[in-house]
């Protein structure tokens, strides 16, 4: 006879992070993570090399290079925003 399988089993990944006391961290590593990735996206749409990129922010291309390493988490959301506008985006937060 065969057992039936639970589909799940256990606690979830977002109870574990928030047992660890780190859910914040990581979600905040997630977003910064999707954020740098669709700026290199829209870079590369449009054909938008590091090195115009960073003379069009008024920066250096090593600063440009830390906005878009998804692990470097001091970048400001004003120059996130920034960004996103040279690239024709929009950066959008909201609280849920």
């Amino acid at each position: 006879m065969s057992r039936k399988r639970k589909k799940h089993h256990g606690s979830s990944f977002q109870d574990w992070l928030k047992s660890e006391r780190i859910q914040e961290e990581a979600n905040a590593a997630a977003i910064k993570a999707v954020v740098s990735w669709q700026l290199e996206m829209a870079m590369k749409e449009q054909g938008l090399t590091k090195a115009e990129m960073a003379r069009q922010l008024n920066t250096s291309r090593s600063q440009l290079d830390r906005i878009l390493d998804p692990e470097n988490d001091t970048v400001s959301l004003a120059t996130l925003s920034r960004a996103a506008e040279l690239v024709g985006r929009k950066l959008t937060l909201e609280l849920t």
